[in-house]
């Protein structure tokens, strides 16, 4: 009982540090565990998010439709190593971005300068250090794609709108409104 408790408070400040450091929140932002970002990031609508933390402070783009599961975690930045041994003081940030439509797999890690395509899937336990494809369903380590959803069923999908709504477990949902 004492754990849930705490999970809930966890959630709450989860919740509460998105509205203010986020640089734009879309609607339906469902946040089902813990959750960290930085002052970059940038949330589209209905995304379901089960636990996901963002590393250092590159700009992170994050479509509409998106399914996160738990464990997720998102680097994008490295010390520069040519100015110091075994690396240097300074540091370099890369853009990620998530395009409309994904889905992430639980313990999933997505390195920097890295675009994900709408409609992909990434499989649990990847780790994404180059580009996925529009359509994609990839995994492994590098992710790479291994199969692709059929263009023509995701289209139709689209234009039925028929988007898995993000929904939240107890009471965790974020409105910015």
């Amino acid at each position: 009982m004492l754990k849930q408790l705490f999970r809930m408070i966890d959630i709450y400040k989860s919740k509460k540090k998105i509205r203010r450091k986020a640089k734009t929140l879309g609607k339906n932002i469902v946040i089902n565990d813990k959750v960290k970002i930085n002052n970059n990031t940038y949330f589209g609508s209905n995304i379901g998010i089960n636990g996901l933390t963002i590393r250092e402070q590159g700009k992170v783009v994050i479509g509409n439709n998106i399914g996160i599961a738990k464990g997720c975690i998102i680097f994008f930045g490295n010390h520069n190593y040519k100015t110091g041994l075994p690396f240097g003081h300074d540091y370099i940030c890369k853009e990620v971005v998530i395009e409309d439509n994904v889905w992430i797999g639980q313990n999933v890690i997505i390195l920097g300068r890295v675009t994900i395509g709408e409609g992909a899937v990434i499989q649990a336990g990847s780790v994404v250090s180059l580009d996925i494809p529009p359509l994609a369903i990839a995994g492994g380590n590098p992710a790479k794609p291994f199969m692709y959803r059929d263009k023509n069923e995701y289209e139709k999908l689209k234009k039925e709108q028929k988007y898995h709504k993000a929904v939240h477990k107890k009471r965790y949902m974020i409105n910015p409104d």
